[in-house]
């Protein structure tokens, strides 16, 4: 099974992104990606932004996301704030 996670741009260098997910700051590829900008959300798989989304869609799925983890781990479920 395959995870994409949403992730919003905070930086851009020579067709790199820096991404942030909750926090957690990574690189990846934007070349598969036109007119990338700072603050566009978008989906990410393997160090690619595949595809550009909402921000509602992108505040969705992190939600889901948690609430799934927190089940596996049997823990409360995620609130969001």
């Amino acid at each position: 099974m395959c995870l994409a996670i949403p992730s919003k741009i905070v930086r851009i260098e020579d067709g790199l992104g820096t991404i942030d997910v909750d926090g957690v700051r990574r690189t990846c590829s934007l070349l598969l990606i036109e007119d990338a900008k700072v603050g566009d959300w978008v989906i990410v798989h393997a160090g690619f932004a595949l595809h550009k989304i909402d921000e509602a869609v992108a505040m969705e799925s992190l939600t889901l996301l948690k609430e799934a983890a927190a089940y596996v781990e049997g823990k409360e479920p995620f609130k969001p704030e």
